[in-house]
């Protein structure tokens, strides 16, 4: 059997979670203090996910680059695959807040623009 110890995010509280397994499985949950830590601890463990944040290069803009994000949780185990496309793509100012900077980068979900990139002036 082996245990592991979490702090749980789904909350501000911050409980400190162990969760047991059993062939990968789990088999039991304590020190959460709400549902929501229980199934945190859970997808934890046997699917994690994340949400992507980063920046991606723009191309006549009047900054060089722009903030972006995953509008949905990704598995954790395609984020190294993901970056590396997004590393590929040169944005095309101007952009505004929540365009799609890539779609469907993985499973349905996009990765969309988390400030503007204006167009340089000329």
């Amino acid at each position: 059997m082996e245990k592991r110890d979490l702090v749980c995010i789904a909350c501000p509280i911050g409980c400190n979670i162990t969760v047991s397994l059993q062939d990968k499985e789990v088999t039991n949950v304590e020190g959460n203090t709400c549902k929501r830590g229980e199934a945190y601890a859970k997808a934890e463990c046997t699917h994690p996910t994340r949400i992507l944040t980063t920046t991606m290069r723009v191309h006549n803009g009047k900054v060089p680059l722009v903030s972006v994000k995953s509008d949905k949780p990704l598995p954790k185990e395609s984020l190294f695959e993901c970056m590396k496309v997004i590393n590929n793509v040169v944005l095309e100012a101007p952009m505004k807040i929540g365009d799609k900077a890539v779609e469907n980068i993985v499973n349905d979900v996009n990765i969309v623009l988390t400030s503007s990139a204006d167009k340089i002036c000329s």
